[in-house]
């Protein structure tokens, strides 16, 4: 029934229900093909409850639902605490490992001590006693152990110089999550200023119904749930 022959009938132009049951004749008949058909066609628009041409190719056309999960300021502060906590974990992993470079310096300190002096005592020997071959050998081996441990103990130096340049990169990672914290602070401030500039002085749960059918609109044809669901009733029998 549509809202012309109900305002028919409300304003007495129709007087017989069954003249009016006579002219709507086979509307009141709906083949069963017909109602899969609407069924189909609402399944088709809603997809379980998503819009129609909703997938996974085309989810980044439409907005996020808003759960936990998606809520912008939610992950947002999800990621500045969790930035916070593992960055402090890492400075503490390259402060350890700083320590530590430091304690084998001194230790390849006091190797190279040993051996610089083990070299001049063998060659002052090998210089007083040419014809004994141990003294010359045990040279040989203290001089090479000796680059060996200048070696190391640069690329000690060397490794600790780069621990103070990522410890220094990292400073970054504080200027980054404040930077988050504005952004947040920044949509914080907007959201309350939409929320203030959309408030009304009537309580949402004070307001009269939104009217399902106004006079203009394209479809009159407004079916209420009793209907509906009379419908599928009648279809299953």
């Amino acid at each position: 029934m549509t809202q012309e022959e109900l305002d028919a009938m409300m304003n007495g132009e129709i007087d017989d229900i069954e003249e009016l049951d006579d002219e709507l004749g086979d509307t009141d008949e709906v083949s069963s093909d017909e109602i899969s058909e609407d069924i189909k066609n609402i399944e088709d628009e809603t997809d379980g409850g998503m819009p129609s041409g909703y997938n996974e190719d085309t989810s980044h056309h439409w907005p996020l639902p808003a759960t936990d999960e998606n809520k912008m300021v939610h992950q947002l502060d999800d990621v500045t605490k969790e930035s916070e906590e593992k960055a402090s974990e890492i400075f503490d992993i390259i402060e350890k490992i700083s320590n530590d470079l430091m304690d084998k310096e001194e230790n390849a300190n006091r190797v190279i001590e040993v051996l610089t002096s083990n070299v001049e005592l063998f060659k002052t020997l090998s210089e007083k006693f040419p014809d004994v071959e141990a003294f010359k050998t045990q040279l040989e081996k203290n001089e090479s152990a000796l680059v060996d441990s200048s070696d190391g103990l640069e690329t000690l130096q060397n490794s600790g110089d780069a621990i103070m340049s990522v410890m220094d990169i990292m400073q970054y990672q504080d200027i980054h999550r404040q930077k988050i914290e504005r952004v947040i602070n920044v949509m914080r401030a907007l959201a309350k200023y939409m929320n203030t500039l959309f408030e009304g002085k009537v309580d949402d749960d004070k307001r009269v119904s939104s009217a399902k059918h106004i006079v203009g609109d394209e479809n009159n044809d407004v079916a209420s749930t009793d209907d509906i669901e009379a419908l599928l009733a009648q279809f299953g029998q």
